[in-house]
């Protein structure tokens, strides 16, 4: 089997040498599978090669857990995903992560081919990465990473797109800025909750006068997305039609 091995630099790959492909997973090394590594950007992930499972290091950022699964859509990568966790990662497991199971660190290397084997069979259908989300006239493209709002493109970067996607998923919740960092920047991120505010600063000003107002502060304690709805097509009440037997003609 061959097993795409996902960390991030320079985290769960073992020093060269030391006959080891996934240090977080170390019997994995007692197996007969070819494991290929990449980091988790989508230029590395683009750039390994053909795989049969994805392996997610998950030890030292459980902030990659969340996003990975679509991550790897949005590079057109699909494969079903396992998750490396310690112990005390376990207690973070959602549903959400569109994983096909999870995998502990102390797994013995019966354990984790049964997981391989059985995650080779048994992928989650994810949904397609060329489904666009439409939020009124806004439309994101995950498949492109593109949005554009009444077919005007967007230029967005990276975190700003992500968080107006994540944003525009969940319409009409509101989002503290503590939860925006956990949910679109990770566990991984110590900055300030100001870099939030930043963000959707720059984002109020990309979407235009279309849907500026589509992200609502609601104060003391975060935001909301609710696109305006699309009006509602004018329809033109026909004359009514008169047949001969109408018509007056007792005159």
């Amino acid at each position: 089997m061959r097993i795409l091995h996902i960390a991030p630099e320079g985290q769960g790959i073992a020093p060269e040498g030391h006959g080891r492909d996934c240090a977080a997973l170390p019997a994995l090394d007692y197996l007969p599978h070819t494991v290929h590594s990449a980091c988790p950007d989508p230029a590395s992930l683009l750039a390994a090669p053909p795989a049969d499972v994805a392996l997610l290091d998950a030890t030292g950022d459980l902030g990659l857990a969340p996003t990975m699964a679509s991550r790897l859509a949005t590079v057109g990568i699909d494969l079903p995903l396992i998750i490396v966790l310690t112990e005390g990662g376990l207690a973070a497991a959602n549903p959400s992560w569109n994983a096909v199971d999870i995998v502990l660190t102390t797994a013995g290397p019966a354990e984790i081919d049964a997981r391989l084997r059985l995650a080779e069979m048994r992928a989650v259908p994810r949904e397609p990465a060329d489904s666009p989300v439409v939020a009124g006239s806004l439309v994101i493209d995950e498949g492109s990473y593109t949005a554009s709002v009444a077919g005007r493109p967007i230029d967005l970067t990276y975190k700003e797109f992500e968080l107006l996607k994540f944003l525009a998923q969940h319409p009409d919740r509101v989002f503290t800025r503590a939860q925006l960092l956990q949910d679109v920047w990770g566990y991984d991120y110590y900055g300030g909750t100001r870099t939030v505010d930043v963000h959707i600063r720059r984002l109020r000003a990309k979407l235009g006068s279309e849907l500026e107002s589509a992200i609502h502060t609601v104060r003391n304690v975060g935001y909301r997305f609710s696109p305006p709805a699309a009006p509602e097509p004018v329809v033109a009440l026909a004359s009514p039609i008169h047949s001969p037997e109408d018509t007056d003609v007792s005159a």
